[in-house]
C-alpha cells in the first residue's frame, strides 16, 4: 500500500529568492529605498520648527509607523518567516497599497507645512526635501504594492 504524499507545511510561493538576493528582485527591491527615503521624511521633518503640530504629527506618525512595519516585512522575508502564511502576499500588497495612500497624505501634509514656511528660508529648505522625500516613498510604496500583486 502507497503512502499518501506528505502534507505540504509551506504555503511560500516558490519564486521568492532567499538572503541577499532578494533585494536584487523586484518587487522586493523596493524595500531598501522605501526604508531609507521614510527614514529621511521622519529625520528631516523633525530637524524642522513644526509649524503645525497635527499637520506635521500626522506625518510623523505615517513616516515612523511605515517605517518600522516595511522593517519587519523586510526580516520577515529575509529570514523566511512568510513561508507559514498562504496569504502573504495579498498581504505585502495590502500593506503597501494602504501605506501609499496614507504616504500620499502625509506628502500633501508636508508640502503645505512647506508652503506656510516659507518666511524662515532654513526651515523652508529642510521642509521642501521632506515633501520630496515624501512624494518619493509614496511612490516606491504604490510601486512596491503593483510589483507585488502582479509578481
Amino acid at each position: 500500500m502507497a503512502s499518501p504524499d506528505p502534507p505540504v507545511t509551506s504555503y511560500a510561493p516558490s519564486d521568492v529568492p532567499s538572503g541577499i538576493a532578494l533585494l536584487l528582485t523586484i518587487p522586493f527591491a523596493f524595500f531598501l529605498p522605501e526604508l531609507i527615503f521614510g527614514f529621511l521624511v521622519w529625520t528631516l521633518v523633525a530637524a524642522t520648527h513644526v509649524v503645525f503640530p497635527l499637520l506635521q504629527g500626522w506625518v510623523m506618525y505615517v513616516s515612523i509607523t511605515s517605517f518600522l512595519i516595511s522593517l519587519m516585512f523586510l526580516l520577515s522575508y529575509l529570514f523566511g518567516f512568510y513561508k507559514i502564511f498562504e496569504s502573504w502576499r495579498v498581504l505585502d500588497s495590502l500593506y503597501h497599497g494602504t501605506t501609499g495612500i496614507l504616504y500620499m497624505s502625509a506628502a500633501v501634509l508636508q508640502a503645505h507645512a512647506t508652503i506656510v514656511s516659507e518666511l524662515d528660508p532654513r526651515i523652508y529648505y529642510i521642509n521642501t526635501a521632506a515633501s520630496f522625500f515624501a512624494f518619493i516613498t509614496t511612490l516606491l510604496y504604490i510601486l512596491h504594492a503593483f510589483s507585488i500583486y502582479y509578481h
